[in-house]
């Protein structure tokens, strides 16, 4: 098979550098939103940012095809009344790709994760 092949036939998940690589992107992409004027506030209320980290990690990991299973909730019970606007979850966008362009991940694979986490706009934005 040739290499690209490979790249086509890997999974999101490899793409995003497996468990070490989406752990790396979960740690910035909190970070990002812990400096982010517009979400910062809701983010510095986490109790227990460890586990917050590693639910991301599990969800990411999860979601891109990866071993392993996530106990977390689910988006929608997640944001469940907290009133996300829709400049919070672009900006919340914003901060995810920065994440990923800060770790390496490729154009590319970004855009893909971007749709990705669109896709989930009516699970987490005035629920």
């Amino acid at each position: 098979m040739s290499e690209t092949n490979t790249t086509t036939a890997s999974t999101l998940y490899d793409r995003l550098g497996r468990r070490d690589g989406i752990a790396r992107i979960a740690r910035e992409l909190i970070k990002n939103h812990l400096a982010n004027p517009l979400v910062k506030t809701r983010f510095a209320q986490i109790q227990d940012m460890d586990q917050t980290e590693r639910n991301v990690t599990d969800f990411f990991c999860v979601g891109s095809g990866g071993p392993g299973s996530y106990a977390g909730k689910d988006m929608l019970n997640t944001h469940r009344g907290m009133n996300i606007s829709e400049q919070e979850f672009v900006s919340v966008l914003d901060d995810a790709m920065a994440a990923l362009e800060t770790c390496g991940v490729e154009a590319p694979v970004r855009h893909e994760v971007l749709g990705v986490l669109w896709s989930m706009k009516a699970e987490v934005v005035r629920v």
